[in-house]
């Protein structure tokens, strides 16, 4: 009996960390390459749920034209935050008509500084902190995606 009761209160403790590990480590998502401006990037596309939630957390470094496309199903205000993300970051926010309507420059797990769309939009761009700067992008530059992940 004292056995059953030390392994339920061991289980007890252990259950909030029971996902976390899973939780912890990358998904792995469709790579393609859009095109901000005339500029490359390679990025992975965020077009889920699970995914926009997830977005860059727990990873460690990024490649220098990498990043990561966020697809809503429709144009709203949006927010992020840097929870869980240890590499600075820049975001750029896009229309529905793809264009740009914001950029930001993001520090690491940061869980109090939220970084808001100024207007409703569709898409986001997550890139190393200062990509956008770095190729002079910015209000009204127009980004390029493949058709298929065209948000609806």
């Amino acid at each position: 009996m004292k056995s059953l009761k030390l392994s339920l209160l061991f289980g007890c403790f252990l259950l909030p960390w029971a996902g976390w590990g899973e939780y912890n480590s990358p998904l792995y998502l469709e790579k393609t390459t859009i095109y901000v401006g005339e500029h490359p990037l390679l990025v992975e596309v965020a077009n889920t749920e699970e995914s926009r939630q997830r977005g860059l957390m727990f990873r460690k470094k990024l490649g220098e034209n990498e990043g990561m496309l966020f697809i809503f199903p429709s144009e709203d205000h949006l927010t992020f935050w840097m929870k869980n993300t240890l590499i600075p970051l820049s975001i750029g926010y896009f229309n529905k008509d793809k264009r740009m309507t914001d950029t930001f420059e993001m520090l690491p797990n940061q869980t109090k500084t939220l970084y808001h769309s100024s207007e409703r939009v569709m898409y986001a761009v997550e890139a190393n902190k200062g990509w956008f700067a770095k190729h002079n992008l910015g209000k009204f530059s127009v980004l390029k995606v493949e058709s298929r992940f065209v948000g609806k």
